[in-house]
């Protein structure tokens, strides 16, 4: 029997479309500490690592597909809506997508892009299982900063911060199935603490410090963030069973909005920010839809 081609929705599922919401912010923020390098251009940036955010999303179940057999049978290639072949092959458009705009970004800009490609396709098809898994998920986050900022080394705070949360979220994440544990949890609290503390101090030290009602905005959506996914990972360490680390994982993501609205407040860029904050309501109705982990 010929197997039916997926739908739309299928390949939504996928690749966690919802989840793409969360990626644009990274390459602003990047863009914004080191004084939009890329002009204009700069709007390839989130487009590029949206790309491969996507492609990495459909690596991640091709590589997943006979563990997901298992402890996610009604994923879209397990249950036979995908086959493997359509997820590899769609992993690798998007990864071709994404190169070809990071073109527009000139030499620099492009080899981080490289390098970004690089980092996912190593994460999905080698290192998701190592004790390595979670440090390359977040070496691929900070690069998406630093494809905004086409490599400049201004925007290495503001991609060491995303890199930081996003660690400690891909940890946290590896108990969705069989739950995790309080160390775990706790750890993922204490970044989150340390990274809005850290974004609120970068804003008040340095040669370029915004003005201080810039100042004000950081504090508030890092406070925001430190709030939202801090409460989280407290809840997922008092108890944590697959159900709320889950939950946890979700709400880390979406923190990614006000981490990264408050990270272009410090670069004296708020009203970028409050578009991104805007933006959360939106990624957490459509998560309620289709999931983003």
């Amino acid at each position: 029997m010929t197997p039916r081609r997926p739908t739309a929705a299928d390949l939504v599922e996928l690749v966690r479309l919802p989840a793409v919401l969360s990626v644009p912010g990274d390459a602003l923020a990047g863009a914004a500490a080191s004084g939009w390098p890329a002009g204009r251009r700069t709007a390839v940036a989130p487009a590029a690592a949206s790309c491969l955010y996507l492609a990495g999303m459909a690596l991640n179940d091709y590589s997943d597909r006979e563990l997901d057999a298992h402890e996610r049978p009604e994923r879209p290639i397990p249950s036979g809506r995908v086959t493997p072949g359509t997820a590899l092959a769609l992993a690798g458009g998007l990864t071709g997508a994404g190169l070809l705009l990071a073109t527009g970004l000139g030499r620099r800009g492009f080899g981080v892009a490289a390098a970004l490609a690089a980092t996912v396709w190593t994460y999905d098809l080698v290192a998701k299982p190592t004790p390595l898994g979670p440090a390359v998920m977040g070496l691929a986050r900070g690069l998406d900063v630093m494809l905004g900022a086409c490599g400049d080394r201004a925007a290495v705070p503001t991609a060491l911060a995303t890199g930081a949360h996003t660690v400690a979220v891909t940890a946290l994440a590896r108990g969705e199935v069989h739950g995790s544990s309080p160390v775990v949890a706790w750890s993922a609290v204490a970044t989150t603490a340390g990274v809005a503390g850290a974004t609120v101090a970068g804003s008040l030290v340095g040669d370029h410090r915004p003005s201080w009602p810039d100042r004000a905005v950081t504090a508030g959506f890092a406070a925001l963030y430190g709030v939202t996914v801090g409460r989280a990972q407290v809840a997922a360490a008092a108890s944590p069973d697959a159900v709320t680390v889950r939950s946890a994982t979700r709400t880390g993501i979406g923190g990614l909005l006000p981490l990264q609205a408050a990270q272009l407040a410090a670069a004296a860029a708020p009203a970028v920010g409050l578009v991104l904050v805007a933006a959360a309501p939106l990624l957490r109705s459509l998560a309620r839809r289709v999931a983003t982990t």
